[in-house]
């Protein structure tokens, strides 16, 4: 069961949330954050994908805003609109009850009707860095209430074409505001520029044993010019249900194109799909109508989804930081996933190496009668 006193220390409407949710046990991440969150203090937050890590900074977030004042209290900056999305769902269902209002301002979007809910004075703001500066540039957006300021999916944020918007938002709350900085990896190179910016306590988790057990690593290899064709059997394994990863978005569309030549129903997220392509790509791959959903990896932030079977790589990860996300996506809540990464000859030696940095096999496969062998 749920630690008592934990669960106690939360408002009444989270502790109501909590049993509709069913949940009867916290994850680890949310067992070792939630306390320290609590008392203040800023953190440096690192856990994979799929492992609690919202709940871990929104429910100590949630115990320190007040519903009569009408300010934006808590500030969460993300780095997709896809993750603006989903956090916007799960504090609304969080909130359910409390007279806490939520708002999202994200980039793409009409800046007019984001004012507008500005005027209406939200308690928690959701946004993407450069919409939430052009809204507090604009005098639309005040933060001096705010008293959690949260940046997820640090690794993104903090990068050189965001880190200049990130030091803004961190100069516009007021000096004691409680600052959470989380991702699934932290590399060092943005520790060292988030320890800069504040003190900190570091709170890591890693995959355990048994979820790493959950997902097998395995890779197909083929010329480039053949990974289409290696895709398109690969969307015909039995249950097959996967996101697929492409670097560049030319080579993604031109993959989807090769895809749909062939028959296949794909779903497609990158940087240049409009909101309503990106809406119904989601809708599509949710509800289960195309099995494979394809997409750069920026545009894949914030895709909450349990039961992908399969991640598929058609295009290497640029480091080993970018592969432990990608592979995040399969194998969560217990479920069982496979990492499948199609390379050429050339490109084996630097996945084995992920491997090895990973501690994990990664074994040669090929596809035989519909079946990975």
């Amino acid at each position: 069961m749920v630690e008592h006193t934990l669960l106690t220390s939360l408002p009444d409407y989270v502790q109501e949330a909590f049993g509709r949710a069913g949940f009867t046990e916290w994850t680890k991440i949310q067992e070792e954050a939630i306390p320290k969150a609590l008392t203040g203090e800023n953190l440096i937050m690192e856990a994979p994908t799929g492992s609690g890590k919202t709940l871990a900074y929104l429910l100590p977030a949630l115990n320190k805003v007040d519903p009569a004042k009408k300010q934006a209290q808590v500030l969460i900056v993300v780095s997709s609109r896809e993750l603006a999305m989903q956090q916007l769902e799960d504090a609304q269902e969080w909130t359910q009850g409390s007279g806490i209002t939520v708002a999202s301002m994200i980039g793409g979007a009409n800046v007019k009707r984001q004012q507008e809910k500005l005027k209406k004075k939200p308690h928690i703001i959701i946004g993407t860095p450069g919409r939430l500066i052009e809204l507090l540039q604009s005098k639309k957006l005040k933060l001096h209430e705010v008293s959690t300021l949260i940046f997820d999916e640090a690794d993104q944020l903090f990068a050189k074409e965001h880190i200049k918007e990130v030091d803004a938002l961190m100069k516009a709350v007021v000096r004691d505001c409680q600052r959470i900085v989380c991702s699934a990896t932290i590399p060092p190179h943005v520790e060292e520029l988030v320890v800069e910016r504040m003190e900190a306590e570091i709170v890591r988790v890693s995959r355990s044993e048994e979820e790493k057990q959950n997902v097998e690593h395995v890779y197909l290899i083929a010329e480039r010019r053949d990974k289409s064709k290696l895709l398109a059997k690969l969307i015909h394994l039995e249950g097959f249900y996967g996101l697929g990863f492409c670097n560049d978005i030319h080579e993604l569309e031109k993959f989807a194109e090769r895809l749909e030549f062939r028959g296949n129903s794909i779903g497609v997220l990158h940087g240049t799909t409009s909101k309503l392509e990106r809406e119904l790509a989601m809708r599509g791959f949710r509800e289960g109508a195309v099995p494979m959903l394809m997409a750069t990896d920026v545009a894949s932030r914030g895709l909450d989804i349990d039961d992908v079977t399969h991640v598929v790589q058609l295009d290497l990860a640029n480091d080993i930081h970018q592969y432990v996300h990608r592979s995040g996506r399969t194998g969560r809540a217990g479920k069982s996933g496979t990492v499948v990464s199609i390379v050429t000859d050339g490109e084996r030696e630097r996945l084995l190496k992920f491997g090895e940095k990973l501690g994990i096999d990664i074994v040669q496969k090929s596809l035989s009668r519909g079946k990975l062998v």
